[in-house]
């Protein structure tokens, strides 16, 4: 009897040494994975029917069957549906609209995908899941048209456009030139909006267009019917000298990081014009790359000449070739502002009010304030032997902002005076000239006022 009670016990452990066992290979086998497919569908919830919607199901044992549907309020269709012989580990789709949808009303429907993987859990009968995407269907067009613009651009230059953007979803907005994005800011009553343009010195085109998207991937373009007037610049071809190599260039290859262990006085020049030069026009572009999102009613400026009684030393859009010895040119670049020289150390007296968004000192630029008048446009002044404002102040017109100064790259006391629209350096002599500015900016402003009142 003590024996087959001693049998009958090992058997039962040895039956629940099997059962144990198996559960365990059950639960840790790769055949009995337990984790369901994974179904992603790429969107924002917004479908303009037009493009595919990328659908992916992906299983780590494999996909035995999937079906994909179609549904509105008043309809169900099946877009996709497949049985597999063999499992796929991962199933890409183009999930493209019925065309009966395109007359349908409803603005609202639902993509349901079911999918069953090949794993032999649950009782074989693998894991299943069902997945329902909501999404707003939008099939029409943003609509744009533009109210008024200047007559003309010039190569270097600026211009303002007014337009109108209408859309339920609309998700961007901005104008499309060869080389930017231009912001466009609210005006005047809702919906329509106001931007200045530039039209890059270093650019030989130009064509601008305002573009506006919805979150459904609808676009609508619109150009922007401006005269567009060429305008040659000075190419300057200057050989640089040893005194001016041994002179300033080793004054300033001793402050720039670039420099450091630099001995060759070739190479420091060419580190400055270019990699210095590159990195302090960058932080120029960021700051005054900025534009507000606050709608406006007006924009008004006044003729800008912050230096009284000033001489013109170097102009605009200079392109500069520099040589040494030969007339093999080893380095280049592009004066992208106007040089004014009166007293040393005279007052800098902007003669429109801002903000200042920058009072520090910045490479070959010195020490150099910038202010923001709105709009995206903003004036910079370089080589200052003292900036009296600091960053975030509010300045009035006719305020005394700095003195003129040799600080950075300049070789005598002097200003140089920037203007730039949206991060573009454009010719300050433009908003230097009162009936440039009335006929261009401010009376095409005045003039789209009207139109809007009268729509």
């Amino acid at each position: 009897m003590g024996r087959n009670k001693k049998g009958s016990s090992f058997g039962i452990l040895f039956l629940l040494a099997l059962v144990l066992g198996g559960a365990g290979y059950v639960y840790t086998a790769a055949i009995f994975e337990r984790d369901k497919p994974e179904i992603t569908l790429e969107n924002n919830g917004y479908w303009n029917l037009k493009t595919p919607l990328k659908l992916a199901i992906n299983d780590i044992s494999g996909l035995n069957s999937y079906k994909v549907i179609l549904k509105t309020k008043s309809n169900e269709v099946e877009l996709e549906v497949e049985n597999f012989m063999q499992p796929e580990a991962s199933v890409v789709l183009d999930l493209k609209a019925p065309r009966t949808l395109f007359g349908m009303k409803e603005n609202e429907i639902k993509i349901i995908v079911q999918a069953t993987d090949a794993s032999k859990w649950n009782f074989t009968q693998g894991n299943s899941v069902v997945k329902e995407f909501k999404l707003i269907v939008d099939k029409r067009r943003p609509q744009v048209n533009i109210v008024a613009n200047s007559y003309k651009i010039s190569k270097g230059g600026s211009a303002v456009v007014i337009f109108k953007a209408e859309d339920d979803n609309l998700k961007e907005l901005y104008i499309y030139t060869h080389d930017k994005k231009f912001i466009a800011q609210p005006f005047y009553k809702e919906g329509y909006y106001i931007s200045l343009l530039a039209w890059p010195v270093t650019s030989s085109s130009f064509k601008a267009f305002v573009v506006a998207e919805d979150f459904a991937g609808n676009k609508a373009k619109a150009n922007i019917p401006l005269y567009i007037k060429d305008k040659p610049y000075r190419i300057s071809k200057i050989k640089l000298s040893d005194k001016f190599l041994k002179g300033k260039i080793a004054e300033l290859a001793e402050v720039f990081e670039e420099t450091y262990g630099v001995e060759d006085s070739i190479e420091q020049f060419k580190l400055i014009n270019e990699t210095v030069r590159a990195k302090n026009e960058a932080l120029i572009h960021e700051i005054t790359s900025k534009v507000s999102d606050e709608m406006i009613s007006d924009f008004h400026m006044n003729k800008m000449y912050p230096l009284k009684n000033a001489k013109v030393v170097a102009y605009f859009g200079d392109h500069r070739k520099y040589s040494y010895k030969s007339d093999k040119i080893i380095s280049e670049a592009y004066h992208l502002g106007l040089d004014l020289a009166s007293n040393a150390m005279a007052k800098i007296i902007p003669q429109n009010g801002g903000k200042v968004v920058f009072a520090d000192f910045n490479g070959l630029y010195g020490n150099m304030p910038i202010i923001h008048h709105g709009l995206g446009l903003y004036t910079l002044y370089g080589h200052c032997s003292s900036i009296i404002v600091n960053e975030s102040d509010e300045v009035n017109a006719k305020t005394h902002i700095a003195n003129t100064g040799k600080s950075g790259y300049a070789m005598g006391d002097h200003l140089h005076f920037g203007v730039l629209v949206q991060g573009i350096e454009v010719r300050p002599q433009e908003w230097m000239d009162q009936e440039w500015i009335k006929l261009n900016i401010n009376d095409v402003i005045k003039s789209s006022k009207e139109i809007i009142d009268r729509s």
